[in-house]
């Protein structure tokens, strides 16, 4: 499953991708600000808006040790060091996405509050109570062992500490229309119902503090997204340049499960206990 992972998301030449793009909009790719990465670094549905909302529900508190598993190519952990003062610790299966995340935390001038390592959700490389919080967007999806996951998020945090997370769920309308971005087949998809999800975060140790079902709002924005890619095209920057030419299958596929209630949105919060 890793390996089916790693080529749904790995791009080899992802690093020439981004800053050619960036530059071809005008950016200076030399001294980039973070507001000129947000329509590529944050790989979530709602992109940096439902990263500030997840903060601000989580209450992070400035200086808190944050674990951003599934960091991607690190937009929201940058965000969380830059808007929040976190100084934040992003690991992901891909070490291409870490490369790269490496590389935009130099260029926004953050390498002193993030930093990435490639690792297994599902084998956190850090010890007992290594963590505040522990931030997820969009990656349990591809993850079976849900029990696992929400285990080994358990163990790295302190006592009291804080799980924030941002993800999708089965919806009640059936089956997922393939291929979505975060999986091309069924065989790397691992939808949990809403009720599911609950019950998997309570037997892992957490307390539920904040439950919000965003659907309405994901299904608002993924509309609008899919509109301006039919009126116009892929824009110059955005998620499609990781995810390839199939991008745009993928966001038809995406609105059509939102709008038939095949999948929903969760931001939840929760505390160790």
């Amino acid at each position: 499953m890793s390996n089916t992972l790693l080529q749904h998301y790995a791009r080899a030449d992802l690093e020439t991708v981004i800053l050619t793009a960036l530059a071809a909009a005008g950016k200076d790719t030399d001294c980039l600000q973070a507001e000129d990465l947000a329509p590529i670094d944050e790989f979530h549905i709602r992109g940096r808006q439902a990263t500030l909302e997840l903060a601000r529900a989580a209450g992070l508190a400035r200086g808190a040790q944050v674990l951003d598993v599934g960091s991607g190519i690190g937009g929201p952990s940058r965000c969380l060091a830059r808007d929040f003062g976190c100084q934040v610790t992003g690991i992901d299966l891909s070490a291409d996405y870490c490369r790269v995340a490496t590389m935009l935390a130099a260029r926004v001038a953050l390498t002193e509050c993030v930093s990435y390592r490639q690792g297994d959700a599902l084998d956190l490389p850090f010890t007992r109570h290594s963590f505040d919080a522990v931030w997820s967007q969009h990656v349990a999806m591809n993850i079976a062992d849900k029990a696992a996951l929400y285990r080994q998020m358990y163990r790295v945090l302190t006592p009291g500490g804080t799980l924030a997370i941002y993800d999708v769920i089965a919806g009640p309308g059936g089956m997922v229309h393939f291929p979505v971005p975060w999986a091309r087949t069924p065989a790397s998809s691992f939808l949990a119902t809403a009720g599911e999800l609950r019950r998997s975060i309570a037997t892992a140790g957490f307390e539920i503090v904040h439950w919000h079902d965003d659907t309405a709002n994901a299904r608002t924005w993924f509309a609008g997204l899919a509109d301006r890619i039919a009126e116009r095209g892929l824009p110059p920057l955005g998620i499609h340049l990781l995810l390839g030419e199939d991008f745009a299958l993928m966001a038809a596929n995406q609105r059509r499960n939102l709008d038939e209630d095949r999948i929903g949105l969760i931001q939840l919060v929760a505390r160790r206990r």
